[in-house]
Parts: C-alpha cells; sequence; structure tokens
C-alpha cells in the first residue's frame, strides 16, 4: 500500500465556504477513487514566498492518504491544474520515515516550537569561546561590526 501527501493553496479571496468546499471537493474525489484518507490538515491562511496571481497569501490544505496503485495522482493533479479557486499544489509519494514523522506529529509526540521557548533558550545561552579563535574575527573586527560578542557568536552559530 503507498502513502502519498498532497498540499495545495486555495486562493483566500473566496469566502471562507468557497475555500471549506474546494478541500472537501478534493477529499471527495480521493475517497471515489477508493483511497483511504489518513488525515486531512488545514493549516490555514499564511504568507506566500512569493506573489502567486497577485496574491501575497493562501490558505493551505494536505490530504493525507493511501491507496494500491499511483493512479489517482495524474486525475487528481489535472483537476487541481484545471481549478481557478487552486493556486499550486505539490504531490509526494511518503517513505516509511515520512509516514512515521507524520504519524509522531499527529500523536503529539513532535511539537511545534514555540516562539517564547526560543527566547528563553538564547538568554541562557552561556558563551565561553574566545572570538580570536575563529579564523578572521577579531576584537577590531567585533568593533568595527558594532555588535557585541555574543551576538557574533550567535549569528555565526553555523560554523
Amino acid at each position: 500500500m503507498k502513502q502519498y501527501e498532497i498540499t495545495f493553496i486555495v486562493d483566500p479571496v473566496l469566502s471562507g465556504d468557497e475555500i471549506s468546499a474546494t478541500a472537501k471537493a478534493y477529499g471527495d474525489l480521493i475517497k471515489n477513487e477508493g483511497c483511504n484518507i489518513v488525515a486531512t490538515d488545514e493549516m490555514g491562511l499564511r504568507q506566500l514566498a512569493y506573489p502567486i496571481n497577485k496574491s501575497n497569501s493562501g490558505v493551505y490544505y494536505t490530504h493525507e492518504f493511501t491507496t494500491d496503485s499511483g493512479d489517482i495522482i495524474p486525475k487528481l493533479e489535472l483537476a487541481m491544474k484545471r481549478d481557478e479557486r487552486v493556486m499550486r499544489y505539490l504531490t509526494v509519494r511518503l517513505d516509511k520515515y515520512g509516514v512515521k514523522y507524520n504519524d509522531d506529529k499527529r500523536s503529539g509526540k513532535i511539537a511545534k516550537k514555540s516562539k517564547s521557548g526560543s527566547k528563553e533558550k538564547e538568554s541562557t545561552l552561556k558563551v565561553t569561546d574566545d572570538l580570536t579563535r575563529i579564523e578572521g574575527i577579531g576584537p577590531k573586527i567585533a568593533k568595527l561590526l558594532g555588535i557585541s560578542r555574543n551576538q557574533l557568536l550567535q549569528s555565526i552559530s553555523w560554523i
């Protein structure tokens, strides 16, 4: 049994009923083709990375489903391509790691990061390294940048 996930963005200009009807229509299409819907996730209105059809935001939906064969995928993508309400879509076949990740996320084993938790972590961070140990960065460069030693180390933490 193969497991797929389709994520699509609905135009936010539509009314709330039309947006939910669009998601329900694709859920019904998946069910009518003999597939089993594992989960449906409405992620809500989010800002887009770049404008699509002169719109900077969209309503995100995800349907996760299982099927014996992938015959539904071309039908589903053709329907989304023709639908003016759908701005973009992406279909992905999940491997065993993707299936486990989604199961863990739904069961609450994987939690979303809270913005307040990251601030607490930053405030308790103690810096014991000397800036001169980082090649090319010395006290003069740090002074020229006009930032503190902690800020400099946090900004280059990927090294």
